[in-house]
Formats: structure tokens, sequence, C-alpha cells
């Protein structure tokens, strides 16, 4: 089992950035890839970014395709978001996910999720 938790939320007007990070404990950081999905009131959870657990692969939704970076250090056991251009649909609640497999991240194969962390982006 892993256990996750965020920090680095917050209020931040439109246009500004905000970086998200998630330190893991438990099971060997390095073996699994790591994601980041959001849900915002009245709507379904969604995928945000994943990264392969060596960091060399990395996928991204397209609504923040070019905005969003995602990154890790195996060596801090940490994932990153890094959050550029904020819009204000980007406000949610921010999930770190620790996927089972070394790949990628789907919502159906995530075997922990941290608690979540807020972010509103003001218009």
């Amino acid at each position: 089992q892993v256990q996750l938790v965020e920090s680095g939320g917050g209020l931040v007007q439109a246009g500004g950035s905000l970086r998200l990070s998630c330190a893991a404990s438990g099971r060997t950081f390095s073996s699994y890839a790591m994601g980041w999905f959001r849900q915002a009131p009245g709507k379904e959870r969604e995928f945000v970014a994943a990264i392969s657990w060596s960091g060399r692969s990395t996928y991204y939704a397209d609504s923040v395709k070019g905005r969003f970076t995602i990154s890790r250090d195996n060596a801090k056991n940490t994932v990153y978001l890094q959050m550029n251009s904020l819009k204000p649909e980007d406000t949610a609640v921010y999930y770190c996910a620790a996927d089972t497999r070394p790949g990628t991240v789907a919502a159906s194969t995530v075997g922990s999720w941290g608690q979540g962390t807020q972010v509103t982006v003001s218009s």
C-alpha cells in the first residue's frame, strides 16, 4: 500500500501558476506510474496527467496540454504538477494517484489515492 499526501493547492487569479506536490511513502516509489486527477463540483473525477515510473513518458488531458507539466523525483518519492496559465475552469480538488502498473495511469488501475488539495482560480 502507498500513502500519498498532496500539497500546494490554493487560490490564484486567472493566468497565474501553482505547483502541486505529492509525497509518497510505502511501496517502492520508482516501480509504478503516478498521476493527477481532478474533480470539480457537480462533475465526475477526470484524468489530468500521468508519468511513467522512469519519468520518460508523460500523458496529458487535452484540456491541460501545453499549460501543465507533470514530473517526478524518484530520489525524493515525490511527483509534481506545475500548472501555468490557469483558467477558472481548472478550479477543482486535485488528487494524486499511484497506479499498480509502471507505464501509465488509469482510474480503473489506481491502487492508492491522496486526500486531495483544492485549487481555486478566480476570474
